[in-house]
């Protein structure tokens, strides 16, 4: 209580509001309202209508809807290319005993396995209506023949 009193501390303590108040006026009434709330280091689109929700007139629609899926698939490369360099850091670090890194090699060879399904053989034509077609084709084939990779039903085992 009788540091209060003490002129050296109450100047001390008029120098730092001097300072502090102006400080925090522009912090709290300009930086924080202006801050973008989303906790990631990276852009955050929304997400747009995919190719199945767009009309087949609406160019708009389907730029969009291309856009997003180049977008997603860029990611999945990343993901697929951070998974690939942590294997191969895995597997060279530890030399003979690679049976220390199988859980990072079914983890990269599922991811891989999923990003052929979805972007593998589709070739120069790399966009969102083909890959859809591609899917659609993929569950047709499914519906009729089985699982992909499992061997074709024959005639008389079609339910």
């Amino acid at each position: 209580m009788a540091e209060k009193n003490n002129p050296i501390y109450k100047f001390a303590n008029a120098v730092y509001y001097v300072l502090d108040t102006p400080v925090t006026y522009i912090r709290e009434k300009f930086v924080v309202p202006n801050q973008k709330k989303y906790p990631w280091y990276h852009q955050k689109y929304r997400r747009v209508p995919t190719i199945d929700e767009c009309y087949t007139d609406d160019v708009v629609c389907y730029t969009e809807a291309n856009c997003q899926f180049m977008r997603d698939k860029s990611v999945d490369d990343e993901i697929l290319f951070i998974l690939r360099s942590r294997f191969e850091q895995c597997a060279f670090y530890h030399g003979d005993d690679d049976y220390l890194c199988d859980d990072l090699k079914k983890t990269y060879f599922d991811a891989a396995a999923a990003w052929f399904t979805k972007y593998g053989d589709m070739g120069i034509g790399l966009n969102a209506k083909n890959a859809y077609m591609k899917q659609k084709h993929r569950m047709i084939w499914e519906r009729r023949h089985g699982p992909v990779g499992s061997g074709m039903r024959d005639q008389a085992t079609k339910v």
